[in-house]
């Protein structure tokens, strides 16, 4: 009996050493992660290196023509028209409002401001047509707004949202850095609002998860194919545009903003993305269900309706920001380490975001719970996809099974 005691002892120990040399090697995942993330994946969470690299220079005479799509934003157009009119630059600024079918007032609301201001010739609205076959919305939208600007000859295009409040000196900076260093394309992530406690919690995030899908440094590189924008503020020249495929290039897509960048980069252009204090969204998503939707409405799409890429970033969701705090719950030594030590990586790559929105530091150490809260919102938007309702904005739904999409 005791010698067979011995040897069940020696057949289970290398089992046992070997379960516990797998566990080490899964708890060292999420370490490596964020040792990477941090130190070689563009630097995206260095926010300081991502503001404006130089001074707005307002003496720099150039025609920029702002191209507003608009759907039902009464309540907010007639803050981002007097902004943009208000611009403290030594060129001009005209402003084009194409109302997509608005059954609120948008255009009237746009041209009520730009009469309040004296300044109703620098304003042009526009009715916008049906959405052809092939067009989601708002490009369809912004390609009626580029025709008309054709007509005014300008320097540049500002495609901007209709809730984005441009403060006096933005267009100067805009210009100010596509002339120094020679951008197609320069775009802002704006400052979004963080009024409500849920704002707090998920809006920060939104920004950190996006730089990290497109690091800034990446984009302005030409040795990288990474290429985004932000939609909510983009100048681009028309040359650029037009050597691209114009708008029609990029017709079907509901990340327009990235596509656009994609298509610019692609044809020889030079990009530039970052973050500003000068430009802020004016529209607020105060509730948990409000920012779900906001996420849900375009992140299957961005995974090219793939399934397995759907499982893919559901895995690495876990790994990343879920795994650390579990680890904790281990009870061994080693693996609570790595835990532990991958939850500080995190929380100190999250760190810079949180002190831009001017937010306590305790919001750092949070992101496990907020990963669960976008992994949720994610698995909903291929729910509504399948479900036929992908992509759904203030009554269009965008993103259907079966409508063709343009390779990306």
């Amino acid at each position: 009996m005791g010698i067979a005691k011995r040897d069940f002892k020696r057949e289970i120990e290398p089992a046992k050493r070997l379960g516990w040399v797998i566990m080490l090697l899964i708890a060292a995942v999420p370490a490596l992660i964020w040792l990477y993330l941090l130190l070689a994946h563009g630097d995206f969470w260095r926010i300081s290196r991502h503001f404006t690299p130089a001074p707005a220079q307002r003496d720099l005479a150039r025609k920029i023509v702002a191209i507003i799509p608009a759907r039902d934003e009464a309540a907010l157009i007639g803050d981002t028209v007097n902004s943009l009119l208000r611009q403290e630059f030594a060129g001009s600024v005209h402003v084009i409002v194409i109302d997509d079918g608005s059954a609120d007032g948008t255009g009237v609301a746009a041209l009520d401001e730009a009469a309040r201001l004296g300044a109703s010739a620098a304003l042009t609205v526009i009715h916008g047509a049906p959405v052809p076959p092939g067009w989601s919305g708002k490009v369809w939208a912004m390609a009626q707004g580029v025709e008309a600007a054709a007509a005014l000859d300008p320097d540049y295009l500002l495609f901007t949202d209709a809730d984005i409040h441009h403060d006096a000196d933005n267009v100067a900076a805009l210009v100010t850095l596509a002339e120094a260093h020679h951008r197609d394309l320069v775009s802002y992530m704006v400052r979004l609002s963080t009024t409500s406690f849920a704002e707090r919690c998920l809006i920060p995030a939104f920004v950190f998860f996006f730089f990290s899908l497109y690091p800034p440094a990446w984009i302005a590189s030409p040795r990288r194919r990474t290429a985004g924008a932000a939609g909510g503020c983009i100048l681009i020249r028309p040359q650029a545009l037009a050597r691209s495929g114009g708008l029609q290039s990029i017709r079907s897509q509901i990340i327009d903003d990235c596509a656009l960048a994609r298509a610019i980069k692609a044809a020889g252009g030079s990009l530039w993305l970052g973050l500003t204090r000068t430009a802020r969204s004016t529209r607020p998503y105060g509730t948990f269900s409000q920012i779900g939707r906001m996420i849900s409405r375009t992140a299957f799409n961005q995974l090219h309706h793939s399934y397995w890429l759907l499982a893919a970033t559901m895995l690495g969701l876990f790994c990343t920001y879920l795994l650390p705090a579990l680890l904790l719950l281990s009870g061994q030594p080693a693996p609570v380490a790595l835990g532990a030590a991958a939850w500080a990586l995190m929380s100190i790559g999250y760190a810079p975001m949180i002190r831009f929105y001017g937010l306590s530091p305790l919001w750092s150490v949070c992101l496990p719970a907020i990963a669960v809260f976008y992994a949720a919102a994610t698995l909903c938007s291929a729910l509504q996809y399948r479900l036929g309702r992908g992509g759904s904005w203030k009554g269009r739904v965008q993103d259907v099974r079966g409508k063709p999409i343009l390779p990306r």
